[in-house]
């Protein structure tokens, strides 16, 4: 209530209802679909509901239950370790993947990505608070798939800058440091020609960590 309070009014040219739109990750703490739709129908009562854009993770992973009539995205991220994992919670009525290329290999995200559009469903990137040159492993896969359903453009997690206090320090080490998208404004990050020339430099050797391997 007090987030919704806080940031309910405030405009974006970013989504379908010119509204911030409400991510909800969950990391597996309701133990049941009933306390789950406790939280939407305290959601509904404030004004909240419309704004959720996705709920990721809601359950435990070994809690398999469908949740298609829930009348919000609910998205797999922890509980979906391969492609056939995706499927599984897609034919549970799952309605959005997350992928991380940085964690599950950016092979294995491509397979899953693969499989969720085969079914229709959408994917987007969550990076687990990584580096800078991970941060763009990410957005490489991020900036090539579809927007979220009532987003205007991509979207993907990333508080690393959040969480490392070396993080200048860690940036000048990526080998585009330089490059005006490895930094967003006001939260977007503006990809060009450079970017998808350069494959955001996750191919380029960054001399920093070239030496410690030495």
């Amino acid at each position: 209530s007090a987030i919704h309070e806080a940031v309910g009014g405030i405009e974006t040219a970013y989504t379908d209802s010119g509204r911030i739109a409400y991510y909800l990750d969950a990391n597996g703490r309701y133990d049941s679909k009933d306390r789950l739709r406790r939280l939407l129908d305290h959601a509904k009562r404030i004004g909240a509901f419309e704004r959720v854009v996705l709920v990721e993770e809601p359950f435990a992973e070994e809690y398999k239950v469908d949740v298609s009539d829930l009348g919000v995205m609910v998205a797999a991220d922890e509980s979906a370790h391969s492609d056939e994992h995706a499927r599984e919670r897609i034919a549970l009525g799952y309605g959005a993947i997350a992928l991380k290329p940085t964690a599950k290999t950016m092979s294995m995200s491509l397979k899953t990505a693969k499989a969720a559009r085969s079914a229709g469903v959408p994917c987007f990137c969550a990076d687990l608070t990584v580096s800078p040159i991970l941060v763009d492993w990410n957005k490489n896969v991020a900036s090539r798939l579809p927007a979220l359903p009532g987003l205007k453009i991509g979207a993907f997690e990333t508080n690393g800058d959040q969480n490392y206090r070396r993080w200048d320090e860690l940036m000048s080490f990526h080998p585009c440091a330089a490059a005006q998208w490895t930094r967003p404004q006001r939260g977007v990050f503006h990809l060009d020609g450079d970017f998808y020339a350069r494959s955001g430099g996750i191919l380029e050797a960054s001399e920093h960590y070239g030496e410690l391997a030495r």
